[in-house]
């Protein structure tokens, strides 16, 4: 009788003691600084996970985002036992988010994430200063178109007055040679009439 409770104590601790072994050799997140939906307002230098076994630095991906995804890693992150540290580039008030991937001893990888909000950011640099400068520049342009116009104008009359001196001199020209022709033929009318009488 005694060794039938025996054999029953074991076939039911059996089943109890099998899942435990898989689900040992799974990692998982223990803790962070900061700590998931904090709100801090002095920005930390690094952010750090830490997690159940010491994670594998080939199998580790860590990416850290601010408000609109604007990267916010400062660069690669550092592993000590189980604890892993991403330099912090904060910048503009809001949600950040530490989005994390690491391999486990089955094979299997495990992700999540850790939020927290910085309330106190970086100012964002002022636009207007560069859009200075490019209003200013079509007021410097406007004066120089008029004083294109009264060079073009200067410059019409002198042809004119070229043409209408043309036109002169070919008409003293037809007025002499017209002249002379008439010259010549009252000379031959002349000789004729002094032939003839001859």
């Amino acid at each position: 009788m005694a060794r039938g409770l025996l054999v029953l104590g074991l076939a039911a601790g059996v089943p109890v003691l099998l899942p435990a072994a898989p689900a040992a050799a799974h990692n998982s997140l223990t803790g962070s600084d900061p700590r998931n939906g904090a709100r801090v307002a002095t920005a930390p230098k690094r952010i750090e996970l830490r997690f159940l076994a010491s994670p594998a630095p080939a199998t580790t991906k860590i990416t850290v985002t601010g408000p609109d995804n604007v990267p916010a890693a400062g660069g690669a992150p550092t592993f000590a036992a189980n604890r892993v540290s991403v330099p912090f580039t904060p910048g503009a008030a809001g949600l950040y988010i530490v989005a994390y991937r690491i391999g486990s001893a089955d094979g299997h990888p495990v992700s999540g994430e850790v939020r927290f909000t910085l309330t106190t950011g970086t100012a964002a640099a002022p636009p207007s200063t560069t859009a200075a400068p490019t209003t200013a520049a079509p007021t410097s342009a406007a004066p120089s178109t008029p004083t294109a116009s009264p060079a073009t104008s200067a410059a019409s009359p002198t042809p004119a007055a070229d043409e209408a001196d043309d036109d002169e001199g070919t008409g003293w020209l037809w007025a002499v040679g017209a002249a002379v022709a008439l010259v010549a033929l009252g000379a031959g009318l002349l000789l004729r009439r002094r032939s003839a009488r001859g």
